[in-house]
C-alpha cells in the first residue's frame, strides 16, 4: 500500500509495520514459545515507528518534525534491540530470509529518518 505522497519513509515504515504484525501473527511467538512480553514489546516498537513518521508530516513546526522523527529513530533502536534478542534466545532464526529482511529494514529505517531529520 502507497501512501497518497509517495514518501519513502512512511511506504518503508509502513511495510515494515505490516511485516512486523504478520511476524507477530504468523510465527505464533506467543503461542508456540510463550513469550509474551517479547512478542508484544516488538509489536509496540515495529509499529510505532510509521505511526511517529506520519504525525510528523503534519508537524506544527521543524522542532516538531524533528521530535517525532527522534522517537521514531528510537522505536527503531528498540525493535532492532527485541529481533536481536529473539534470535539471541532462539525464539527466531536469524538465517530466515523474514528475519534477515526485518534487520535489513531497520538499518534503512534508522538512514533514512536520521538523514530526514537533517533536512
Amino acid at each position: 500500500m502507497e501512501n497518497e505522497r509517495g514518501n519513502v519513509v512512511l511506504d518503508r515504515s509502513f511495510s515494515f509495520a505490516i511485516r512486523v504484525v504478520k511476524l507477530h501473527k504468523h510465527q505464533h511467538l506467543v503461542e508456540r514459545h510463550k513469550v509474551f512480553a517479547l512478542a508484544d514489546q516488538l509489536l509496540r516498537s515495529g509499529t510505532s515507528i510509521g505511526a511517529n513518521v506520519t504525525e510528523a508530516q503534519d508537524a506544527q513546526s521543524k522542532k516538531d518534525f524533528v521530535s517525532k522523527l527522534s522517537i521514531a529513530l528510537k522505536e527503531a533502536k528498540e525493535s532492532r534491540y527485541w529481533i536481536r534478542l529473539l534470535v539471541a534466545t532462539d525464539y527466531l532464526d536469524a538465517k530466515q530470509p523474514h528475519v534477515i529482511s526485518l534487520q535489513n529494514d531497520i538499518a534503512v529505517l534508522t538512514t533514512i529518518i536520521k538523514s530526514s531529520k537533517q533536512a
